[in-house]
């Protein structure tokens, strides 16, 4: 087939989960709907509650906060199409729009590895220079790097997703999966760059996630190295009790990526459902689980919440008790 050097289609069509029987649609599209309000209503949450609570105006914590706002924003981008896919029938989505999820999810995704390499030094410093961590992390200091994450990601993403979008895009236009993709939009490029933007893409892929994951496990380990050489028992469980949550987190968003990875490298090819289906999952799989370690795994943020569920309950009690008193004087006085 011989292709030109002019883009001839207007919109791609998203395919979701290519082999679904019809009678699971229903049920697929609710559990992902549910999934949708688990992440956007416990990001929310957590958000919430580091705002509110002092205690929680830490470097730590600011850390999360930008973490849980990668995960709300990767859900909105991802989700409500793929949702209204398979509920209206909605599986037009046009050129520009596709790019521009394309570009946040990349950007998202790239972010997200950046804040948890933050979130892995701050531990690092903070168990190896305990002396210098008020120093070195700071709110401020916090803030700053995580924002300049934010904005240099999103300026590098802008070139990757630029490169694809100028490549000529002809006949085929069937997305076949859930969301607009690097890899599966540009599979629909003709042209004779193709190969070209394919594999600076994967190489900016492997450094978007080798780099930080290089410096993580480097982090994380001189960390387990520090607790071996304590003596105190004590502070072997302290240590571990505020690093085991982010250790979690990190081996949930890397762990199925470098599986992927690895099995495609060694020769081994999913299915087109089974790629899917694995994607979705490490994909949303950490947005979902995060609101819930941070919350019962994370000693300070559980500690605020018990501590605020008390005094409303210790203020409940008063009013209560208050009330009942105002009513027994109104009788007597009566």
């Amino acid at each position: 087939m011989k292709y030109t050097n002019i883009t001839t289609i207007t919109d791609f069509k998203i395919i979701g989960f290519p082999g679904l029987p019809p009678e699971y649609t229903g049920l697929v599209s609710f559990f992902l709907f549910l999934v949708f309000l688990v992440i956007v209503f416990g990001n929310i949450f957590i958000l919430v509650v580091i705002i509110c609570e002092r205690t929680l105006h830490k470097p730590t914590y600011l850390i999360f906060f930008h973490l849980a706002m990668t995960d709300i924003l990767f859900g909105t981008v991802t989700l409500p199409k793929i949702i209204a896919r398979y509920w209206w029938n909605d599986i037009l989505f046009s050129f520009g729009a596709c790019f521009a999820q394309m570009y946040f999810v990349h950007s998202l995704g790239a972010i997200h590895s950046l804040i948890l390499l933050m979130m892995a030094l701050d531990r690092f410093v903070a168990i190896w220079l305990p002396f210098k961590y008020p120093i070195l992390f700071t709110n401020k200091a916090v803030s700053i790097a995580c924002s300049l994450c934010w904005v240099l990601t999103c300026i590098r993403m802008m070139g990757i997703v630029l490169h694809a979008l100028f490549l000529p895009y002809c006949d085929l236009n069937t997305v076949m999966q859930c969301y607009c993709d690097h890899v599966s939009v540009t599979a629909l490029a003709c042209g004779d760059n193709v190969a070209y933007v394919k594999w600076v893409a994967a190489a900016n892929a492997m450094v978007t996630l080798l780099v930080p994951l290089t410096c993580i496990i480097f982090s994380y380990f001189s960390i387990i190295v520090a607790v071996l050489k304590m003596s105190l028992k004590g502070k072997h469980n302290k240590v571990l009790s505020t690093c085991a949550p982010q250790i979690f987190v990190t081996c949930l968003y890397y762990v199925p990526r470098c599986f992927i990875y690895l099995t495609n490298n060694l020769g081994f090819k999913f299915s087109l459902n089974a790629s899917v289906i694995i994607m979705m999952i490490y994909s949303l799989a950490p947005a979902t689980v995060n609101p819930v370690i941070y919350c019962f795994k994370t000693m300070e943020i559980k500690k605020a919440l018990i501590q605020r569920f008390m005094n409303k309950n210790h203020t409940n009690r008063r009013e209560i008790h208050a009330l009942h008193r105002a009513v027994q004087d109104f009788f007597i006085v009566h």
